[in-house]
């Protein structure tokens, strides 16, 4: 599925990655993009996806759809101490995302559209950090995972964008290579174009992606160990 001409719902487009994707949906000539920010150049949506009766209301308020994209979400720095920031965190990484999902699924069926779930290379590789933040992704991408094959036979495709570090608010103070959000946007739209079920998006991802067996592969746990030790080194020389 190309994005032009299509329908595209952006959730946490107010800045970072989310905006990226907004302009970058845009440049490739989406017919329409609705996002949770106001600007001349696309659909205001208001969405909060912690708030269910917001999010239907949203999802009342969008007559067609073919692309979802679930981008919000939230990082706490945390040491699991405190049950509050965790359930927090899922709130938005994980019902959140559920919660979105399962109210614009019928205009997904309809469309026969898709849906892109932002889950993070965290999700892969937990880091000390952002446990909370980790966990929360990791049950993102198995619901990810049960999603696709849930909706298999109903024409909707539903991808993972296993996304490492962006120079966002959210990695400021991590002293590591970093992609530019407009970098990372284009990668989520080329793999989310070329049907890849997994997209691995930015310099960092993609060298932990190996081959067609990557989720199981020894390669990509070298890898993602790798990533893990850098950040892990980071965190302790960074002011977070």
């Amino acid at each position: 599925m190309n994005i032009e001409h299509k329908t595209v719902l952006i959730t946490g487009a107010n800045r970072g990655i989310g905006k990226a994707l907004v302009d970058e949906a845009l440049r490739r000539g989406a017919k329409k993009v609705y996002a949770g920010m106001r600007s001349p150049v696309q659909q205001p949506l208001t969405l909060d996806v912690t708030n269910g009766s917001q999010v239907q209301r949203a999802a009342g308020a969008v007559d067609t759809l073919d692309v979802l994209v679930n981008n919000a979400g939230i990082a706490i720095y945390d040491d699991l101490s405190s049950l509050e920031v965790l359930e927090q965190t899922f709130a938005v990484n994980f019902f959140g995302l559920l919660r979105v999902t399962s109210a614009f699924l019928p205009l997904l069926k309809r469309s026969k559209g898709a849906i892109l779930n932002n889950v993070s290379l965290a999700g892969l590789a937990p880091l000390p950090m952002i446990p909370s933040y980790s966990a929360s992704k990791a049950a993102a991408l198995n619901l990810t995972q049960s999603l696709r094959a849930l909706l298999a036979d109903q024409g909707v495709a539903v991808h993972a964008v296993v996304i490492g570090p962006v120079d966002t608010d959210m990695n400021r103070g991590l002293e590591i290579p970093k992609a530019a959000p407009e970098t990372a946007a284009a990668g989520i739209f080329d793999g989310f174009e070329k049907g890849e079920e997994e997209i691995f998006p930015d310099p960092v991802s993609q060298s932990i992606a190996e081959g067609p067996t990557r989720f199981r592969n020894r390669s990509r746990k070298a890898g993602v160990m790798a990533y893990r030790k850098r950040l892990s080194a980071s965190s302790r020389h960074s002011c977070l």
